[in-house]
């Protein structure tokens, strides 16, 4: 079973700098999508490779936008996480699948907010404070979604982009970006409690403990992508069934700066319950 996470940063651009040619490629069974970033008539039919979409636009127009695309259609499709302050930005899709390999699935794909830093010169304490409370948020959600799941007898997955790097190892140039948003030290320290052995997984990290990176992030600046001066914000976090199940992990890194889809590689897992 082949999951995948990518953030396409416009679905509609995505799909005009080879998207289908990926997704024919890799054919994975599960992908989910984040800032799609279009109404859902809006999706260009031939981008979706004859996949199931599942998909919340959320209110904002040409923003935000989550989903999945599976070879099948789920079984429940759930937006939002409980919060009627960000529920309707469509920033979280939850999906319960059940595919012919491998366990019954509750899925969920997350944009989080990227927030700000309050150390900046002129700090937006707004966004950063919004971006704190939606973590807190999510955190409480995540564990009630997985007992859930776990009570259903479903293993459970959350992805996507998280605006957060975790480690020193989930960013080139670490030194000095603890004053930064997305490597600030309140978000990192929120970021490990949503792991533990009996909870949920950082999978991609369990499989590549010594490896800096994979990252899953460049910026579209001149000489950053060739430089591989990038973030791993973009997660596949699983409980311990999921894990135990995982045999390959990492990131489609486009071949040049000039092929690249998305500002954001695909995060590629396979899992086998042979």
């Amino acid at each position: 079973m082949r999951i995948a996470t990518f953030n396409v940063n416009g679905i509609r651009a995505a799909h005009r700098r080879g998207f289908l040619r990926w997704l024919d490629a890799r054919r994975p069974d599960v992908v989910a999508l984040q800032e799609v970033r279009c109404d859902a008539d809006a999706v260009p039919a031939e981008a979706l490779g004859g996949y199931h979409l599942s998909y919340h636009p959320g209110n904002l127009a040409g923003r935000n936008g989550v989903g999945f695309l599976t070879t099948q259609a789920p079984t429940a499709i759930r937006q939002g996480f409980g919060n009627r302050r960000f529920d309707a930005e469509g920033r979280y899709i939850e999906i319960d699948l059940d595919l012919p390999t491998g366990p019954p699935l509750t899925l969920g794909s997350l944009y989080l907010p990227k927030g700000a830093s309050p150390f900046d010169d002129n700090p937006d304490l707004t966004r950063y404070r919004r971006k704190m409370s939606f973590m807190a948020s999510l955190r409480a959600y995540l564990t009630r979604a997985r007992r859930d799941a776990q009570r259903a007898g479903r293993e459970f997955a959350v992805m996507g982009d998280f605006n957060v790097a975790h480690a020193r190892q989930d960013l080139k140039n670490w030194r000095g970006a603890g004053r930064t948003e997305g490597f600030l030290p309140e978000e990192r320290e929120w970021f490990g409690t949503l792991l533990s052995a009996r909870t949920l997984t950082d999978v991609v990290r369990s499989l590549h403990p010594d490896e800096d990176g994979p990252y899953s992030w460049w910026s579209w600046m001149p000489g950053a992508f060739d430089r591989n001066t990038g973030w791993r914000i973009d997660y596949q976090l699983v409980t311990p069934g999921l894990a135990r199940a995982a045999v390959a992990a990492g990131t489609d890194r486009d071949a040049t700066a000039e092929a690249r889809i998305s500002d954001h590689a695909p995060v590629v897992v396979d899992y086998d319950f042979g």
